[in-house]
């Protein structure tokens, strides 16, 4: 059986397991087992266990996963977010747009100490989604604000699935694509906020100045903000700082967070044996789905490349693309449409096993075209039917909220994250210049 014939059945079982509506960790293996029954080459799956035991059980940069997990979760309990959100919104309350700006710079706060866009979306939305809606933003601008300022925690360092590409990308470590996913995703970050501006300039409805009812002096109001900012920041520099350093690998950098993250749960009288018990339980769980869909992927890749599926998918590309630029265009549509079906993990897993030998052969940098891939997979959240971050909203919101107006409130920051596409190709610099300076060339 033809490597064309291969995959064209194995990626119609995937397709199809998944509009059935089965978890994409057992849509994966079960259509590996499939895969290797029908090309008469069960002996395959043999081979495929050996390589599940020696590149995802023995794999030690894996490890930071669950541990950035927990640090999260803790952050999330010690509720520094939720004074700091409350400061700024003094402070800019007579701003128009304030309120908008302030989701903007607390999200990217969030993105850089927790990187899980299930909670930076949930806890943003519960504190500023109804506030927001009652000084009269408009729905669109404000839904579709939170949920695209949270999904920046999967590009701004620390993030976890900069950790599972460093994984599963030869020759890249985890400290070089953080610091090549910083600047981007700073730069997308204030693109985010210069729209919250530039709206609230031309339409002052959408966005109008809030009444601070509250009488607090502007003084006590930074202090506030100083105090509340800085526990986020010293774990900022205590991961971040030691990683890029060279002091500590992402393992350690990792540990080193989970540990000054309890510490500020502690410190601010906030520990309770039972949610200390739920933060291990929900990290399990949390790092149990993403190693289940990793063993699936890795086993359905390695039948796709055995039985020819592989090299059959790479000269359709090839045939589709004559020049660097063009192969740079179809994989990112390649990666915005799988965004629409699957999540970031299976994505990621199934594609770069295909798209990295052709970016080495074409002459691209590997760490400039994998940042390039983490800033487009962040629609993977945001584009519909199956973005996340949409179904997060609507978890949240309001009734008087309805699905479409989340829908058409992504779709501005959807061109944004296109348009810091379109500045990471023309600059390179974007990403290129912190790891150099910082590792060599």
């Amino acid at each position: 059986m033809s490597g064309e014939t291969i995959a064209l059945i194995m990626s119609g079982l995937l397709l199809l397991g998944l509009f059935m509506g089965h978890p994409l960790a057992f849509v994966l293996g079960g259509t590996a087992v499939l895969g290797a029954l029908i090309a008469g080459k069960p002996m395959v799956l043999g081979i495929i266990i050996n390589r599940i035991f020696g590149d995802v059980l023995d794999n030690y940069v894996l490890i930071a996963i669950p541990l950035f997990v927990l640090m999260a979760r803790f952050l999330s309990d010690s509720g520094v977010t939720d004074k700091m959100f409350e400061a700024l919104r003094h402070l800019m309350a007579r701003v128009t747009g304030g309120l908008g700006l302030a989701v903007v710079f607390i999200s990217i706060l969030l993105a850089a100490t927790t990187g899980i866009i299930g909670a930076s979306i949930t806890v943003m939305g519960m504190m500023a989604l109804r506030p927001m809606l009652q000084y009269g933003y408009d729905k669109r601008l404000a839904t579709g604000l939170i949920a695209s300022s949270g999904c920046l925690g999967i590009l701004i360092p620390p993030s976890i699935m900069l950790i599972l590409m460093a994984s599963y990308a030869p020759g890249l470590s985890v400290g070089q694509l953080f610091a090549g996913a910083m600047i981007p995703g700073m730069v997308l970050g204030l693109m985010y906020a210069a729209y919250v501006a530039v709206i609230a300039w031309m339409r002052p409805d959408w966005a109008p100045p809030v009444r601070d009812e509250e009488q607090i002096s502007r003084g006590a109001m930074w202090r506030m903000l100083i105090v509340e900012a800085v526990p986020p920041l010293v774990l900022i520099l205590g991961i971040l700082g030691s990683l890029l350093a060279g002091v500590a690998t992402a393992t350690e950098a990792s540990a080193i967070g989970a540990v000054l993250a309890l510490l500020i749960v502690i410190l601010r009288g906030r520990f309770e044996w039972q949610t200390f018990y739920s933060a291990l339980l929900e990290t399990g769980r949390t790092s149990a789905m993403i190693l289940f869909i990793v063993v699936g992927a890795t086993a359905f890749t390695g039948v796709f490349n055995i039985t020819g599926g592989l090299r059959a998918s790479q000269d359709l590309i090839r045939g589709l693309a004559d020049d660097p630029y063009t192969l740079i265009a179809v994989m990112l549509l390649v990666v915005f449409i799988l965004g629409m079906f699957l999540d970031w993990t299976g994505i990621v897993l199934l594609s770069f096993p295909i798209f990295l030998p052709l970016v080495s052969e074409m002459g691209i940098q590997p760490l400039w075209f994998v940042v390039l891939m983490a800033v487009v997979l962040q629609t993977s959240f945001l584009s519909p039917p199956f973005g996340y971050a949409l179904f997060y909203m609507r978890a949240i919101a309001p009734p008087e909220v309805q699905t479409t107006d989340i829908i058409r409130g992504v779709l501005p920051f959807i061109g944004l994250i296109v348009l810091m596409c379109a500045l990471i190709i023309l600059f390179p610099g974007l990403v290129t210049w912190l790891p150099t300076t910082l590792y060599g060339g």
